[in-house]
């Protein structure tokens, strides 16, 4: 049933057109084809977690590589020796020496242990033994960021900083400086390039939208037929000789957080799957290993929650899993028709949402990672994004945990620590709704608020639906996912609800501390950083008076 495998890596250059473009009518086809996903990323260094970053300084590439060989031929080894003693294999040992991959801290430790040498006679910078200076672009990140996802040639890129090595070299260490004090991971980056590559293409997939399709055809599935968990498991099991597990992680409380664990076996693959998640979180871990399967993908994370990361390829077919996944999950005829219905109704309606949520069998965050692949493309609103928060019951902090942000407004982001962020937002005033309900009910069902947002320090409105819930594997924890979309004439013309007089309009910032409104009730700190700013600001125009006065 799932024999065509294709590797996507080998599409050409994806093109973000659609062939079929979107219609202004809420009506009809919506369809369209051709498709080319993605290169293969390369492979991302160490500094892959926060306890990495206070180890030693790393070494580039065309350093480490030449002093391990020399290491290891002063004391006479084979790499086979080393590589056993070091618990990796020989061709990951040889690419190392090559040049072309980068171990991780505790991977350069076992090297070190293998060589019977300190970890600094690895790790230290320094020149390469017999070997001539190296480019700029040898720093680790550089040569791991996969540059040909976005058009750019890394060989043109390395001529031109080549042309100043020694300022190249510079900024490339200011760069790592900057990681290190502000406790950022190459993973940042990882990701965030990931990010950016969904928004140069509208987070649209054509490939792997045709691929979810064919597999529903293939399974005589309809456009209202909504696959359970167990049929996904059935088709694991039955079809790719599968183990799926629902007891084994209960054995193990320090992976009670993490929604499944993948084991590759060569004839009986198996996956556990959390026994506490939720049927409709259980489902869409399955018909996302249907994906990997289905895509022949191998290069894979094997937990569903990153906890190292070895490449970016790794994250890249994650991606491309969890799309075919959930597409599989939520047929795109099904989920156009239903949006085409509410985006006609003159008043804005919750209930549609829930409706949406009971037929599809989706977390709001499903659905709504969904919708910001089918809206862009078949509607024409691009300036949308998602925000997600964790709420701890009973204090008064605001965790933001995921921001997919496709707008050219700069929506709410990662600030400092100690601040807080704004208290009108839906997000925060949806779990503030679902807690005061949770005093009440034991179970209650998920809350659902809409706003318009108007941020004063952008110009910029939104209309933003939040939809708070209890987390199952948090106890005490509850978590908002916030869909926003910019109020331009996009959204006016498409939305017909989106003047609702009954939908409340608040002007927002971004946090207490940065915000002007120095009457609001909802406030939760001092204005500290606007102070800040004013105050340089006058000691600026102070020092501009005094320049014209005195010099």
């Amino acid at each position: 049933m799932y024999s065509r495998k294709r590797n996507y890596a080998d599409f050409p250059k994806p093109q973000p057109d659609i062939t079929t473009p979107r219609k202004t009518s809420l009506s009809a086809n919506i369809f369209t084809v051709g498709y080319p996903l993605a290169h293969e990323g390369s492979v991302w260094p160490a500094l892959t977690t926060c306890s990495a970053l206070a180890m030693p300084p790393v070494p580039p590439l065309h350093v480490l590589g030449p002093r391990l060989r020399a290491l290891r031929k002063k004391r006479g080894l084979r790499q086979k020796t080393v590589a056993a003693r070091a618990q990796v294999s020989a061709s990951y040992l040889s690419e190392i020496e090559q040049g072309k991959k980068y171990p991780s801290p505790d991977k350069m430790a076992a090297l070190a242990d293998a060589l019977g040498v300190p970890y600094d006679a690895l790790a230290i910078l320094g020149p390469a033994p017999s070997r001539a200076p190296a480019p700029p672009t040898a720093s680790p990140l550089l040569e791991a960021f996969p540059f040909a996802l976005f058009g750019v040639d890394p060989t043109a890129l390395a001529q031109v900083m080549a042309r100043q090595p020694d300022q190249a070299e510079a900024l490339t260490r200011a760069f790592l400086d900057v990681m290190r004090n502000y406790d950022l991971t190459v993973e940042h980056f990882l990701f965030a390039a990931l990010r950016s590559y969904q928004q140069l293409h509208r987070n649209y997939f054509e490939a792997l939208e045709a691929e979810a399709e064919a597999l529903r055809t293939e399974h005589g599935w309809d456009a209202a037929y909504v696959p359970s968990p167990k049929t996904l498991a059935a088709l694991l099991t039955t079809h790719h000789r599968y183990e799926v597990d629902l007891q084994a992680l209960d054995s193990y409380p320090d992976l009670s957080r993490l929604r499944s664990v993948y084991l590759p076996h060569p004839s009986t693959p198996r996956l556990l799957v959390n026994p506490k998640l939720m049927p409709s979180q259980q489902a869409f871990l399955l018909a996302r290993e249907i994906g990997y399967v289905r895509l022949g993908i191998d290069v894979r994370p094997t937990t569903s929650t990153f906890i190292e990361i070895e490449s970016f390829e790794q994250v890249l077919n994650h991606f491309k899993a969890s799309y075919l996944g959930g597409a599989l999950l939520m047929p795109r005829a099904a989920v156009c028709a239903d949006l085409a219905h509410l985006f006609n109704q003159r008043r804005w309606d919750d209930g549609a949402l829930r409706t949406a949520f009971n037929r599809y069998n989706a977390t709001p965050e499903m659905l709504y990672y969904r919708l910001t692949e089918l809206i862009p493309a078949f509607f024409g609103l691009q300036e949308i994004y998602i925000m997600r928060f964790n709420h701890q019951r009973g204090t008064d902090a605001y965790r933001l945990t995921k921001v997919f942000n496709m707008s050219r407004v700069p929506v709410p982001h990662g600030v400092e620590a100690d601040e807080h962020y704004c208290r009108r937002w839906v997000s925060v005033r949806t779990l503030q709704a679902l807690d005061r309900i949770q005093g009440t009910l034991a179970h209650p069902q998920p809350v659902i608020r809409a706003q318009r947002v108007r941020f004063i320090t952008d110009n910029a409105e939104f209309f933003a639906i939040g939809v708070a819930r209890p987390l199952a594997l948090k106890p005490g924890v509850n978590s908002v996912v916030a869909l926003g979309f910019l109020i331009d004439d996009d959204f006016r013309r498409m939305v017909r609800f989106w003047d609702d007089p009954h939908v409340p309009t608040v002007e927002v910032n971004l946090t207490c501390e940065r915000c002007a409104l120095l009457d609001c009730p909802d406030r939760a700190a001092a204005p500290s950083i606007l102070h800040r700013a004013d105050r340089r600001l006058r000691q600026r125009v102070a020092l501009e008076t005094l320049r014209n006065t005195l010099g």
